[in-house]
């Protein structure tokens, strides 16, 4: 993964944590719906089915 990928996956993250303002009405839902991507990411990722 690049490094341009890699900020763009920690802004996301920071993004969607329900300690901002603009989403303390969400939950907990975006945070782990962006972790399940991620992990279903690393899975491709370490079978090598994505490229890196």
């Amino acid at each position: 993964m690049s490094l341009i990928g890699l900020l763009i996956l920690i802004l996301i993250l920071a993004a969607v944590l329900p300690a901002w303002p603009y989403s303390s009405g969400w939950g907990y839902g975006p945070s782990g719906i962006v972790g399940l991507l991620v992990l279903i990411l690393v899975i491709l990722l370490i079978l090598r089915i994505l490229p890196i």
